[in-house]
């Protein structure tokens, strides 16, 4: 049975963001930049991809239970973008 999340998506967001600028952002080389973060926000756990899918399956392999995984993409304020 899937564990459900007692977080709002705001909360979520707050927290993988916080965690992404304190723990994240300060250890990453420039050369990350375009790269996928998946973070569990319950435990600070991440993973870092190329694509999207490969960070969340990555940290959801180390932490089954995880219920609230804020995504982000390394350099950008959004994870995909619209338009062109």
């Amino acid at each position: 049975m899937a564990v459900r999340s007692q977080s709002t998506l705001e909360e979520t967001a707050r927290r993988g963001d916080k965690i992404y600028e304190r723990d994240i952002k300060p250890i990453l080389a420039e050369d990350q930049r375009g790269r996928c973060v998946a973070i569990d926000v319950d435990s600070g756990d991440w993973a870092i991809a190329d694509e999207v899918l490969d960070a969340a399956q990555e940290l959801r392999t180390r932490h089954p239970e995880a219920s609230d995984v804020w995504l982000l993409r390394v350099g950008y304020r959004g994870l995909y973008g619209l338009g062109g």
